[in-house]
């Protein structure tokens, strides 16, 4: 502004002027003004009134008052009006109350009061001579900021002496500006969303909106209108029943409520803290919480409140209830499906099957530290326990085709199971199969096969030609299919001396009948 004494017929005629749609550079130069003397008066002017005809209405001396940062003495209606000012500050931060709504209020008591226009700009007026003013266009339980402090925190490996350090969360509540710090060990997605979690269940509830900055944690790929979140976030919103939008990149009076908390921290925590030496991230929290209520419970400079109070009384019961279980962190993968109707959750190397109408599809995984659920078209179609075996496989029968399902049943009790059904000698061949090798699994095939022979052949056939084939006391699926072939299950035993049908069996012996 210039050294030189504006004279208030020129404040007026800068008002005027102004009114007329004269641009500043032209109202500086006719007045004999600096451009930036003239953007002052103006932008003063335009704080104040909302319509810039009501200046002209002020005296001299209230106007020179108001551009000179010296209040003007209010009359006994003024003075009764400032009264009710001490109040609105927090019948304000409540829902649904507004500057209107306090003025139907006022006006309903007062008939001769002052008009609406008037009752806003003395309000104004009062705030801007107040020590701390409170941001009132936050209402109770709306928003709360979240940020991460620039600066970070500290603690020791015993035996090591490594310092190893935390990064420090902050959220604070818009209205209250009620405040949670937790050190965390980074700003990984996993560690964010955590300390998040700790701070809604830190205030005891859930406020309409959350409000980060465009951390990567967070925020995919900011934008102007509409970032893209970070899907584990949108998920947590949605649990908790809130939403979330970040504010602006290079916005910072967007979250100036979480900046200055995080100012205050570094008085309040972060200094008390600078000479202290801590064993664990554990114990650093646990010293940071008393000193964190400590700040909470300080009084507002020239208030005779605290960030408790005011959240106790304001903002507590206009917080949404939380939810009945905590927040289990989801992770996301995409995949395809294999022919073998499994998908392969890359982060473990573990195998998870599906139902095998989607071999060849993509599908979504959802997974957290208990359990993988697979979508497919938005439709859940598995659940699974987590297993973190590297290179095994988790399947349900039933999402394999049917002739894989029966695969999947192979086991000897499986085997013995389904001989016992055609019968005993049938069940004593395949005991006899299972016990012939090492490793009972190297006998499945040979089993199946027997048992598929009693499909072609019916139970009696199949029963005769085991007795047969445990008689020549070398069982095998060859030869008892070779039994089958020469129809010499119908030849009773007692009827023949019982020898190989090759002289010497072996079932790598092709035998004459193999010539013929």
């Amino acid at each position: 502004m210039a050294n030189k004494l504006t004279q208030m017929y020129q404040i007026r005629r800068i008002i005027q002027l102004q009114i007329q749609g004269i641009s500043r550079s032209e109202i500086a130069r006719t007045q004999g003004l600096s451009r930036n003397t003239v953007r002052h008066y103006l932008d003063l002017f335009k704080s104040y009134f909302k319509d810039l005809s009501e200046a002209l209405t002020w005296s001299d001396e209230a106007l020179h008052r108001l551009v000179s940062g010296k209040p003007a003495e209010p009359s006994p209606k003024h003075q009764t009006l400032h009264e009710r000012f001490k109040n609105y500050e927090q019948e304000l931060s409540r829902v649904g109350v507004s500057r209107q709504l306090l003025w139907l209020e006022y006006r309903k008591e007062q008939p001769d009061g002052v008009q609406f226009s008037q009752f806003c700009n003395l309000f104004r007026q009062w705030q801007k001579h107040q020590q701390v003013v409170m941001h009132l266009e936050h209402k109770a339980g709306e928003k709360l900021f979240i940020d991460f402090a620039g600066s970070k925190l500290y603690w020791t490996d015993i035996p090591t002496g490594q310092s190893i350090a935390a990064e420090v969360f902050v959220a604070t509540l818009a209205c209250s500006q009620l405040t949670y710090v937790e050190a965390i060990p980074s700003q990984r997605k996993s560690h964010f969303l955590a300390a998040l979690s700790n701070a809604l269940v830190y205030f005891g509830g859930v406020p309409q909106a959350i409000i980060p900055d465009n951390l990567k944690s967070a925020v995919t790929k900011p934008d102007r209108y509409e970032p893209h979140l970070n899907e584990s976030l949108e998920h947590f919103a949605a649990h908790y029943g809130s939403c979330i939008y970040p504010a602006r990149s290079g916005k910072p009076r967007d979250k100036s409520l979480v900046e200055k908390a995080v100012e205050l921290a570094y008085q309040r925590i972060y200094a008390p803290l600078r000479n202290q030496v801590f064993s664990s991230l554990a114990a650093l929290n646990e010293a940071i919480l008393p000193l964190l209520e400590v700040h909470n419970q300080a009084l507002f400079q020239g208030k005779d409140y605290s960030r408790r109070s005011r959240f106790e009384e304001v903002e507590r019961s206009a917080l949404r209830p939380l939810p009945s279980e905590k927040y289990q962190l989801q992770s996301y993968h995409t995949a395809k499906v294999h022919p073998d109707c499994h998908v392969l959750l890359s982060e473990d190397r573990h195998y998870y099957s599906v139902p095998y109408t989607l071999v060849g599809q993509l599908v979504k995984m959802v997974y957290n530290t208990e359990t993988v659920e697979i979508y497919h078209n938005y439709q859940r179609i598995a659940t699974h326990q987590r297993m973190v075996s590297k290179h095994h496989y988790t399947t349900l029968k039933e999402h394999l085709p049917a002739q894989h399902q029966w695969l999947m049943n192979w086991s000897p009790v499986f085997f013995e199971q389904e001989a016992l059904k055609i019968g005993m000698n049938t069940h004593l061949a395949i005991q006899q199969l299972l016990n012939r090798k090492t490793y009972p699994a190297q006998s499945y095939k040979s089993c199946a096969g027997v048992l598929s022979l009693a499909k072609k052949v019916g139970a009696q056939r199949m029963e005769n030609a085991c007795q047969r084939a445990i008689a020549y006391e070398g069982i095998s699926y060859t030869l008892i299919k070779s039994i089958l072939d020469r129809e010499l299950d119908y030849i009773p035993l007692a009827d023949e001396t019982i020898t190989s049908p090759t002289g010497i069996y072996h079932e790598n012996i092709r035998g004459a009948s193999h010539y013929q």
